[in-house]
């Protein structure tokens, strides 16, 4: 059995020092754990790792392995649509690159896209059908 949870995601990047000063633009704080070759933030419940292209395919076990990015989001939820404006022009001023400027969704919500430095896809949403903690922890609803 595999227990249903993600610990850990870790982004490849192009250039470490580039993806460590966007995300500190953010106002992200790096935790004491990063090493040289891999950048670490503790977030909520989970831990974001930043790690050059390259390492982290020797790392997989594929040196000669060309990895891709953009084909998975991140997503952070938030509470009201003033809050996911706030946080999508934020990714922005740190040197994001705004994918969809967040908008009324056909499902609902609302919601953008942006990326980071390397392309990898963030999206900022408000989901009027789910309730955050007021830690900012998601869980969604039971059936009912």
């Amino acid at each position: 059995m595999t227990p249903q949870r993600v610990t850990l995601i870790t982004l490849g990047v192009a250039d470490l020092a580039a993806s460590r000063a966007f995300y500190a633009r953010l106002s992200w704080q790096e935790h004491g754990e990063s090493q040289g070759t891999v950048v670490f933030f503790q977030l909520h419940g989970v831990v974001l790792g930043l790690f050059p292209l390259k390492e982290l395919a020797k790392d997989q076990g594929r040196p000669d392995a060309a990895l891709g990015v953009g084909a998975t989001t991140l997503a952070q939820n938030f509470a009201t649509e003033a809050e996911v404006d706030e946080a999508f022009n934020a990714a922005l001023a740190a040197g994001g690159t705004a994918l969809k400027a967040p908008e009324k969704v056909f499902w609902g919500g609302y919601s953008g896209y942006w990326a980071d430095p390397d392309g990898h896809v963030w999206e900022v949403a408000m989901n009027p059908f789910w309730t955050l903690a007021a830690d900012g922890s998601l869980t969604l609803p039971t059936d009912s």
